[in-house]
């Protein structure tokens, strides 16, 4: 069996029971609740109550569902109220999904962008965050909650905080942390929250979402059919109806709201997971790896590489003669490898909750056998 290290890309294994919830609602006879005369399950009230309930917002139908966290990403950028000039404050650790739609929005609407630098571990820091709030003054403030090449975690609850204190919306890319630490957007008052449903949630492909404060409002980016109110021209004002149209992806949804729901009457351990990083940090260092920093708050991602073996090499030989499945290159996140040093890219394990002692020690034991 492949020892499976690649969780901040997709989680494996998935909740249990998952593969069954999928198969039973693919065999149910297709009805969508309000557009027929049947009653129904409703997938998608059941997964919105679900992740209220995770991420401690009152009202539901503020979260939107989408397709992943990039296109949650693209509803949120895109349907803001931009003016040419705005400016934007992000950050170095960014993901190409926050990266790209600012680059679009940088040469179509004539926003102005301001990346702010990021510690050795890929924190950003309060001073750095507030000295770009002073100096740019921006409409819209962008900084992803957890690294996904360190695995660093922000302080989101000051981030928002500053960016407030100077007028910006706020907008938390919150893919590499939702169901791996507690991610709470009221409690923190950011304005926008995404996240993606196959990583730590551990639900399928394909789900995703974007969730709005009570006191933000942006445009909806797609139109088009939404089965009640279809006499308006335009998109209803009703959420979440206004931002979710076309034929939902019930399937999935229905199989996250099942992973979401395991996952609340299981709980992860944290201090187990923090040991078995512990761990693997250490046997890698002796193993003859670079690791990148990874001190203070973080997720389950570690990044190396060895410096006599180019990364795309290790983790070819990983896979093909130790069958372990990891990640390489630049995770999609260029901005922190050209600023950290690593340009070519870096190795990345990403534990998860189900990831064993020996899967550890098999891992450490292969790199030290790469790195010769």
């Amino acid at each position: 069996m492949p020892i499976y290290l690649n969780n901040a890309a997709t989680a494996w294994p998935k909740a249990p029971g998952l593969a069954e919830v999928l198969s039973q609602n693919l065999a149910r006879i297709p009805v969508h609740p309000g557009r027929t005369g049947f009653d129904a399950p409703d997938p998608e009230r059941d997964c919105r109550e679900e992740l209220a309930a995770l991420l401690k917002v009152n009202d539901p139908d503020r979260i939107l569902l989408a397709a992943n966290a990039t296109h949650a990403t693209n509803m949120a950028l895109l349907g803001f109220d931009w003016h040419e000039g705005d400016c934007v404050v992000t950050t170095r650790a960014e993901h190409n999904a926050v990266l790209r739609p600012l680059y679009l929005l940088e040469k179509t609407r004539g926003i102005r962008l301001r990346f702010v630098d990021v510690e050795p571990s890929g924190r950003v820091s309060p001073e750095s965050w507030e000295k770009a709030l002073c100096e740019c003054h921006p409409r819209l403030a962008v900084f992803t909650h957890a690294s996904n090449v360190t695995g660093a975690i922000n302080d989101a609850a000051t981030l928002c905080a500053l960016a407030r204190t100077h007028g910006a919306r706020t907008l938390v890319d919150a893919s590499q942390s939702a169901g791996c630490v507690p991610v709470h957007p009221d409690e923190w008052q950011a304005d926008m929250l995404v996240f993606t449903g196959h990583k730590y949630l551990l639900g399928p492909l394909g789900t995703g979402g974007l969730y709005l404060s009570p006191n933000m409002e942006i445009e909806p980016v797609l139109t088009g059919g939404t089965g009640i109110l279809s006499d308006l021209k335009e998109m209803p004002r009703d959420m979440p109806i206004r931002f979710e149209v076309g034929t939902p992806n019930s399937t999935s949804f229905e199989g996250l709201a099942h992973a979401l729901a395991w996952a609340r009457k299981t709980p992860a351990d944290p201090e187990r997971q923090e040991a078995l990083l512990a761990r693997l940090a250490q046997g890698l260092a002796d193993a003859g790896a670079r690791v990148v920093p990874w001190d203070g708050p973080h997720t389950p991602v570690l990044s190396f590489v060895l410096d006599n073996v180019p990364v795309e090499d290790v983790g070819e030989m990983l896979q093909s003669s130790f069958e372990i499945v990891c990640r390489t290159g630049l995770h999609c996140a260029p901005l922190i490898h050209e600023q950290l040093g690593f340009a070519e890219g870096t190795v990345r394990f990403s534990l998860s909750r189900f990831t064993t002692d020996e899967e550890v020690d098999a891992a450490i034991e292969a790199v030290r056998v790469i790195a010769g």
